[in-house]
């Protein structure tokens, strides 16, 4: 599924990362322990990296507002 995936990419990303989903549902908890049985290769994590490359961010984090508020 999406989700397995993209926490099979987390845990790609570097031994210390561990992604901690949040669930109500025991259903989509036990889907979420599928992401550990992805062993994603080199070639599909280079080529998440590149469509992932592709996507234009549209807008700010934070409204306006709240931006002010940041590293103070």
């Amino acid at each position: 599924t999406p989700a397995q995936l993209a926490l099979a990419w987390l845990l790609a990303q570097k031994p210390w990362i561990v992604p901690i989903p949040g669930t109500t549902k025991l259903h989509r908890l036990e889907e979420n322990l599928g992401g550990a049985a992805i062993e994603l290769t080199a070639d599909d994590l280079r080529d998440i990296t590149s469509a992932a490359s592709k996507i234009e961010i549209q807008g700010a984090r934070y409204p306006e507002h709240l931006q002010r508020l940041v590293g103070r």
